[in-house]
C-alpha cells in the first residue's frame, strides 16, 4: 500500500541507527498549509494498540486509521537536489500543493 524506494530506504534506516533507536517509520497527514494537508514522518520506538503496520522494502511503516485512505498508494522517495536533500511524498491523488511545496489538496 505505501512503497518505500531503495534510497529512502537506505536513509531511514541509517537515521534509525543514527538515533540509536526505533522500529520503524509513522506516515501521516495533518491539516495545516495553504492547500489544508500535509505529511508528516517521523520515526517510532514503540508500536501502539490503533497503529496499522505495512511494510515495504524492508522498512516497517505505522499509520492511523484516519490517515491511511489518504496515503495508500504513496511512494516515499529520498531526493538530493543540489544542496537541498530531504523526503519526498509522491501521491497520486493529490490534486495540487501550494506555492512553498509544504501542504496538499486533495
Amino acid at each position: 500500500m505505501i512503497t518505500v524506494t531503495d534510497a529512502a530506504a537506505k536513509k531511514i534506516k541509517s537515521n534509525l541507527e543514527k538515533r540509536g533507536k526505533g522500529i520503524a517509520i509513522r506516515i501521516g497527514i495533518k491539516t495545516t498549509g495553504c492547500s489544508g494537508l500535509a505529511y508528516i514522518m517521523e520515526y517510532v520506538d514503540e508500536i501502539i494498540l490503533d497503529d496499522i503496520l505495512l511494510s515495504d522494502n524492508s522498512t516497517v511503516i505505522v499509520t492511523d486509521s484516519k490517515s491511511l485512505p489518504l496515503v495508500a498508494g504513496i511512494t516515499v522517495d529520498y531526493v538530493r537536489q543540489g544542496l537541498n536533500e530531504g523526503f519526498e511524498f509522491i501521491n497520486s491523488l493529490e490534486k495540487d500543493r501550494c506555492g512553498c511545496g509544504e501542504s496538499f489538496r486533495i
